[in-house]
C-alpha cells in the first residue's frame, strides 16, 4: 500500500465532506458540492482529472432534454444495467440532502449522450415511482441484483428527519434511522415494494454494501437510535420468478464494527475496507481484506499504510473510492500555518493491478452523519464511496478549466447583471428572495433568440414556478420576449363566419313574407 498526497490546482473549496464520483469509461466526475452551482458549472459535476499527483476539477455539461440536477450530497448511487451482459450502463443516484438542508426522495438516471475529445455530455432523467416509496433519506445503499434474467434496485438503510408533528425549532433539523425495511425498486416500470425481514432490526445507516450477482451484502453500519455500531454481516439475496420475488436475509459470522468506511476493489473476488470509525470519536486505522470464495465472503486485517501524523492526528477524515484499488482520502487542513487549505488529500493506492472491466463487481458504502459545518468534529466524516477507476488522463486539455475568480466578472451574463430596463438586483444591497438562495439571487434563462438569464425576482416569478422551471425541460421567455414568444405560437387567424342577411330568407317565389316574430326568431337564432 502507498499512499501519496494529492495538490488540488483549482476550486478546492468544492471538495467538501459528503461528495459523489462517478465513473463513466474509465473517466471520473465529481458530483456534490456543499453549495448551489454557480454560474461557471451550473450543473454542479465535474470532471476529476488526476494527473502526476495534482486534480484538476473541470465542468462538463448536459443535454438539454435532461431535467435540473441539484448538488447532492451523501445520497445513496450504483450503477445499473439493463441486463448482467450489457456493457452499457448508468448511474443511479437516490436521495441525499440538498444545499439547503432539505432531503430528497427522488431517484434520478444519469448516462452519457455524447463523448467527444474527452468532452463528456451527460442526460439526467428523473424515475417517478409509485407503491411503497422510500422516504426522503441519506446514509443509506442502493444496489442492483440480477436473478433469471432480470433485474432490480435493491434500498436498505439511512436517517431521515424526524416527523414535522415531532420537530420544533430547537430541534428542527434532528434526525432519526429509517425503518430497517428492504426496498425492491423496478426502474422499468418504476414499482416500489417495502419487504419486513425479521433479521434486520434496525435501521444501519453509513453501512458498506456490496452487490454480486442475486445477492448484497450488509456490513457494519452505525445505529443512531442505540449509538452503537454493531459487528453484524448480513446476506440478503433476491430470487426473481416470474411470479412475485422472493427476498431473504441471512445473519454470517465474522463481520466488523465500523461506520462510514470506503470500499474498493483490487481484484475479481477480493476488495478493500479502508477508514471509517469504529467509535463516535475515534477512527478506525485498521484496514480489512474482504474476499469470496465459493459464495463464502471472508474478512481479515491486512498491514496498514504509513499514516501521516496529519491523518493519525486528524478527529475526521472523508473520501471516495477511485476504482483500480484507489481511494481518494481527504482531512481538515491545519488551521495554525500561515496559509491555510481547508482539506488535505492523499492518493491510497491498495494494490497496482488492473481490473478488467468485465469483472468489475461494483460496491458502494454511505456517508456519515453530518459534515464539519453542521455537526461537532466528533460525528462520522461524510463520504460516499464508488466503484471507479483511477486513469490518468493524457493529451492536452481540452476543457475550459473552472475558475473561481470568474465568478467575478458578470459583464455579459451572470448574477450582477442588468437583465432587464426594470432590473434592481444590486450587488451591495442584495438579500436572499428565495429559499433556494444562498449569497446570489436566483436566476431563469429565456429561450428566446440565442438565449439570455435574467434575474427571477425581476421577472415576478412564485417560487413554487422557478423550481417548476427549474427541475423540468421546458422552454421560458421572459417579460420582454413573451409576446414574441405567443405571436410565433399563435394559430393563424380565421376569417369569421359570414351571417345571411334576414331578406334573403324570404323564400323567392312563395310570396310569403316573414311576420315580425319570425324575423326576431331568426335573428336570435344566428346571433
Amino acid at each position: 500500500m502507498s499512499l501519496q498526497m494529492i495538490t488540488v490546482s483549482n476550486n478546492i473549496a468544492l471538495i467538501q465532506p459528503g461528495f459523489s464520483l462517478m465513473n463513466f469509461d474509465g473517466q471520473l466526475f465529481f458530483f456534490g458540492q456543499k453549495g448551489w452551482p454557480k454560474r461557471s458549472c451550473p450543473t454542479g459535476v465535474f470532471h476529476f482529472d488526476v494527473k502526476h499527483n495534482q486534480l484538476k476539477l473541470k465542468p462538463t455539461v448536459f443535454s438539454k432534454d435532461s431535467c435540473y440536477l441539484p448538488p447532492l450530497r451523501y445520497p445513496a448511487t450504483c450503477t445499473f444495467k439493463g441486463s448482467a451482459e450489457s456493457e452499457k450502463y448508468q448511474y443511479i443516484i437516490h436521495g441525499g440532502k440538498t444545499p439547503n438542508n432539505e432531503l430528497s426522495d427522488k431517484i434520478y438516471v444519469i448516462s452519457v449522450v455524447c463523448k467527444n475529445n474527452k468532452k463528456v455530455t451527460f442526460r439526467c432523467t428523473e424515475k417517478d415511482l409509485v407503491g411503497d416509496v422510500p422516504e426522503a433519506r441519506y446514509g443509506h445503499s442502493i444496489d442492483v441484483v440480477y436473478s433469471r434474467g432480470k433485474s432490480v434496485g435493491v434500498l436498505f438503510g439511512g436517517r431521515a428527519y424526524i416527523p414535522s408533528a415531532q420537530r420544533i425549532t430547537e430541534k428542527w433539523n434532528s434526525v432519526a434511522d429509517c425503518l430497517p425495511h428492504v426496498f425492491l425498486l423496478d426502474f422499468e416500470f418504476g414499482c416500489s415494494t417495502a419487504y419486513i425481514l425479521p433479521e434486520l432490526q434496525d435501521g444501519l445507516s453509513f453501512h458498506v454494501s456490496i452487490a454480486r450477482n442475486d445477492t448484497i451484502y450488509i456490513l457494519g453500519g452505525h445505529s443512531l437510535a442505540n449509538n452503537v455500531r454493531p459487528a453484524n454481516l448480513y446476506r440478503i439475496r433476491v430470487d426473481l420468478p416470474l411470479g412475485s420475488p422472493a427476498v431473504n436475509c441471512t445473519v454470517l459470522p465474522g463481520g466488523i464494527s465500523v461506520s462510514s468506511a470506503i470500499l474498493t476493489q483490487t481484484n475479481k473476488d477480493e476488495f478493500v475496507i479502508v477508514g471509517g470509525y469504529q467509535l463516535e470519536n475515534q477512527k478506525r486505522m485498521v484496514c480489512n481484506i474482504i474476499s469470496f470464495e465459493d459464495n463464502k465472503i471472508a474478512i481479515r486485517e491486512m498491514e496498514t499504510p504509513d499514516w501521516t501524523p496529519d491523518i493519525k492526528h486528524s478527529k475526521i477524515w472523508f473520501g471516495s473510492n477511485m476504482g483500480n484499488g484507489t481511494v481518494f482520502l481527504g482531512i481538515p487542513g491545519d488551521n495554525k500555518q500561515v496559509v491555510s487549505e481547508t482539506f488535505y488529500f492523499y492518493m491510497l493506492k491498495c494494490a497496482e493491478d488492473d481490473i478488467n472491466e468485465d469483472q468489475k463487481t461494483f460496491t458502494n458504502s454511505q456517508t456519515s452523519t453530518e459534515d464539519p459545518g453542521d455537526s461537532t468534529p466528533f460525528e462520522d466524516s461524510e463520504e460516499f464511496c464508488f466503484s471507479a477507476e483511477a486513469n490518468s488522463f493524457d493529451g492536452d486539455d481540452e476543457f475550459d478549466i473552472y475558475n473561481e475568480d470568474d465568478e467575478e466578472d458578470e459583464s455579459e451574463t451572470g448574477y450582477w447583471i442588468t437583465c432587464c430596463p426594470t432590473c434592481d438586483v444590486n450587488i451591495n444591497t442584495w438579500v436572499p428572495f428565495y429559499s433556494t438562495e444562498l449569497n446570489k439571487p436566483a436566476m431563469i434563462y429565456c429561450s428566446h433568440g440565442d438565449g439570455h438569464w435574467v434575474h427571477a425576482q425581476c421577472m415576478d416569478l412564485a417560487e413554487r414556478t422557478l423550481i417548476h422551471l427549474s427541475e423540468g425541460s421546458n422552454k421560458y421567455y421572459c417579460n420582454e420576449h413573451v409576446e414574441i414568444a405567443r405571436a410565433l405560437q399563435t394559430p393563424k387567424r380565421a376569417l369569421p363566419l359570414k351571417k345571411p342577411p334576414l331578406k334573403s330568407l324570404h323564400k323567392k317565389g312563395s310570396g310569403k313574407i316573414l311576420t315580425p316574430a319570425k324575423k326576431s326568431f331568426l335573428r336570435r337564432l344566428f346571433d
